[in-house]
């Protein structure tokens, strides 16, 4: 036999078996070049693809990723003590506004409700240092559509309608200082409790930055902590509605 006689025998019988099927091999060869175009094709449309999606993520050609971990906390407007102005930075602390008030409107609402007042309990309020009571803050509430309501503190702090409540101020004593000098004396001052970002806070304007007091039921033993003070009274801000329907509170008749 002659030198590769076998396998010339073999392509031959491969041959006449691709004719049996109905294929031929320079069919073949243009399926294989075809199959070819048709990968070389996707790919091209899966990278111009890719390319488009990193493009509409703003990223200049780079592809962009969620951030990880959880969203950072909702800015908190604090507004920290001057004078004897306690009145005004927990008014403007409940609206996180500092444009809310302004020591010249509590002014203004003070010689309206004592017009006539040459002696009182506030002798600074009529120099417009500040030291304002309670018919002040009510009355500046009033003019954004809000209501100041007296909390009693014999009923049980669980009866608060929290989501009804746009913030919380109290009255409560506080050492008086002599720059940094801390005096052994008190005067009563206005606290600033509300929610942010789902988060209570207590924004007293003599501390140096927010302090955390949590979830509703923290801020219920807060509450119950503070009322058990000898001179201390809670105020709950709420709408005018509100207060109409008596919806602030879960025990009305």
């Amino acid at each position: 036999p002659r030198p590769g006689g076998d396998s010339k025998g073999r392509s031959l019988q491969w041959e006449a078996g691709l004719w049996r099927l109905g294929c031929v091999p320079w069919r073949l060869g243009k399926l294989k070049k075809k199959k070819e175009k048709e990968d070389n094709r996707r790919e091209e449309e899966e990278e111009e693809q890719g390319e488009g999606e990193a493009d509409s993520g703003g990223g200049g050609g780079c592809r962009t990723f969620p951030p990880s971990g959880p969203p950072p906390p909702p800015p908190i407007y604090h507004e920290k003590q001057r004078r004897e102005l306690c009145a005004l930075h927990a008014l403007n602390n409940v609206f996180q506004d500092g444009a809310a008030f302004s020591r010249e409107t509590l002014q203004d609402i003070f010689q309206r409700l004592s017009p006539n007042t040459l002696v009182t309990p506030h002798k600074k309020s009529m120099l417009g240092n500040g030291n304002y009571d309670v018919n002040v803050i009510m009355a500046a509430l009033q003019t954004r559509g809000f209501e100041a309501v007296w909390w009693d503190k014999r009923r049980n702090v669980d009866t608060i309608s929290l989501p009804n409540v746009t913030g919380l101020i109290l009255n409560v004593p506080s050492h008086l200082r002599w720059g940094p000098l801390l005096l052994p004396l008190k005067r009563q001052h206005w606290v600033c409790v509300r929610e942010v970002g789902s988060v209570y806070y207590n924004l007293d304007s003599k501390l140096r930055s927010p302090h955390r007091i949590g979830t509703p039921e923290e801020l219920r033993k807060f509450l119950r902590l503070q009322l058990r003070g000898k001179n201390c009274e809670l105020l709950l801000v709420v709408p005018e509605e509100v207060e109409v329907r008596q919806t602030w509170r879960t025990d009305r008749c």
